[in-house]
């Protein structure tokens, strides 16, 4: 069985100019973390997948709290920096040693405090570190325990940083492993309908409202029980109340869904019918995609569009264009103001289930790929032809596959796409991404 991996959240933060995005930025590069970024959110380095040792996380960069006055300065760390803290299992609060304690550092660790969650004080900017050192004890003045002196610029002190940072980890992982209920996150932009839809699907077969284990975050996990099976529903719908914070609600908005998702075995992207696809849903959908999850994407309000015999074909070609890189997702069309469809959907989640955990015996696999070899010959290079010896299939969740060949090199990206084609024509795995990785094996002869 796959194991679900539950990313733990970091938290940058502090006020501007300390030298957080700095930090995230170091942090991100492929010298200490392993990083992918996702479709459509590169430009805005919202947030980063990092690994530290053995230890995998998601980093957040909350951008700095900048108070336009005195009398608003509890009010602004609170609405920029509430919705990253109360999300986040860990939280970087970082200072700078050159400019001193701040009284803004004291009013941020007042609100660290009161939040409950393990805080480790960053104390940046020692560049100099026999000289900047005596000036890092004066932060022990805000009462946050052992400030860690590091310099983001020299990537000094950064992996006793990051072990202190290990340490407060949940261990919320081993009972997921036994958890074999579906688990389906309903994402999308404010307002297209995420509630409705929720609320329908589990009508009165509520059973069970809680908290995600360890943490506060607005995402809450609903069990339902339907036709005997149960399920568990992911909502994020929660942002919307945070009505203040307006540059940066698709920051949040995109925080968010990349922490349900990540928890989640389905994605239901719910497209608003009325607005079309938009740039923020190809970044929603980019995050399920990036995390190798299966994906529906429901189309709602499909009641209030204007139809012919071709518009659900229309419509469906012009996601597809849009959202080229989901060209496996599964597709509905339905409305949670009149149900439409609605129970369709606990259908398509159990075929798409199905797919994302189904396994191919190695016999057929290889008969497939041969078929494959000989319908379209593999790519060549300076007379030496790709061989693909032998392929096995390692996991599900995404149906996951090793392919040994004779050079990765000749292995171009566009003959595993068509690789890819043809299990997809033979088996069907809609819904699902698949995972084709590839291995080198030296010829022997």
């Amino acid at each position: 069985m796959s194991k679900r991996k539950n990313r733990p959240i970091v938290a940058i933060v502090g006020r501007p100019n300390v030298g957080k995005s700095t930090l995230f930025n170091m942090l991100a590069g492929d010298d200490i973390s392993i990083v992918k970024d996702t479709p459509g959110v590169t430009r805005d380095r919202i947030y980063a997948d990092c690994t530290w040792l053995n230890y995998e996380f998601t980093l957040i960069d909350t951008g700095g709290i900048e108070p336009e006055s005195k009398d608003v300065i509890f009010t602004q760390m609170r609405e920029q920096a509430g919705i990253a803290i109360e999300m986040a299992d860990v939280i970087l609060f970082m200072v700078d040693v050159k400019t001193g304690l701040q009284d803004a550092d004291s009013g941020v660790a007042d609100i660290l405090r009161r939040s409950g969650k393990p805080v480790v004080l960053v104390v940046n900017k020692v560049d100099k570190y026999e000289k900047d050192v005596p000036d890092v004890y004066e932060f022990y003045n805000l009462g946050m325990g052992d400030p860690y002196p590091v310099s983001s610029v020299n990537k000094t002190g950064i992996g006793d940083l990051l072990d202190e940072v290990v340490k407060h980890f949940p261990e919320s992982e081993g009972t997921d492993e036994d958890d074999d209920r579906v688990r389906i996150a309903i994402v999308g932009k404010p307002n297209v309908g995420k509630s409705s839809i929720i609320n329908h699907l589990i009508g009165e077969n509520r059973v069970i409202v809680s908290d995600i284990a360890g943490t506060t975050r607005d995402a809450v996990d609903t069990s339902v029980m339907h036709a005997g099976q149960e399920y568990v529903f992911i909502d994020t719908a929660g942002l919307r109340r945070k009505k203040k914070i307006r540059e940066d609600l698709e920051r949040y908005m995109i925080i968010r869904t990349v922490s349900a998702v990540d928890r989640a075995d389905i994605t239901v992207l719910v497209i608003d019918a009325v607005e079309g696809v938009s740039e923020q849903d190809a970044k929603i959908a980019g995050i399920a995609h990036d995390r190798g999850k299966a994906v529906i994407i429901a189309v709602n309000k499909w009641d209030l569009i204007e139809k012919d015999n071709n518009s659900v074909k229309h419509f469906t070609e012009k996601i597809r264009s849009t959202l080229s890189f989901l060209s496996y997702a599964a597709i509905i069309f339905i409305s949670a103001k009149t149900g439409q469809r609605l129970d369709k959907l606990y259908e398509m989640i159990d075929a798409v289930s199905a797919n994302q955990n189904m396994r191919i015996q190695t016999g057929v696999l290889n008969e497939i790929i041969s078929d494959a070899v000989v319908m379209q010959q593999p790519p060549t290079d300076k007379g030496r032809m790709l061989k693909i010896y032998y392929a096995t299939q390692t996991g599900v969740k995404p149906p996951t596959f090793v392919l040994f060949c004779n050079s990765k090199d000749l292995f171009h990206f566009s003959y595993q796409r068509y690789i890819e084609n043809q299990l997809r024509n033979t088996f069907g795995f809609k819904g699902t991404p698949l995972k084709l990785i590839i291995r080198e094996r030296n010829e022997e002869n």
